[in-house]
């Protein structure tokens, strides 16, 4: 009955890391858009301070991300 239990762990663990690896590469391309919005578009690292900034809001976000995931799971394969 708790979330953090053995398959329900798993699910919400394996729903945030994925959501993290795939939007990495997603926001990275958005940042690079959004600073060279106006000029020829090239692929340019984030500062430091923009890194952590980017990798705390997709933490958030991978954990509801994982939290959905779960709670959506539920619903539909209880009977």
């Amino acid at each position: 009955m708790y979330i953090i239990s053995g398959t329900s762990f798993h699910l919400i663990a394996i729903s945030f890391f994925v959501y993290l690896l795939v939007n990495l590469f997603e926001n990275l391309i958005h940042y690079n858009i959004g600073r060279f919005s106006n000029k020829e578009t090239k692929l340019e690292l984030p500062s430091k301070k923009d890194w952590i900034k980017i990798i705390v809001v997709m933490c958030v976000f991978a954990l509801l991300q994982g939290l959905l995931t779960y709670y959506f799971n539920k619903q539909f394969t209880q009977k």
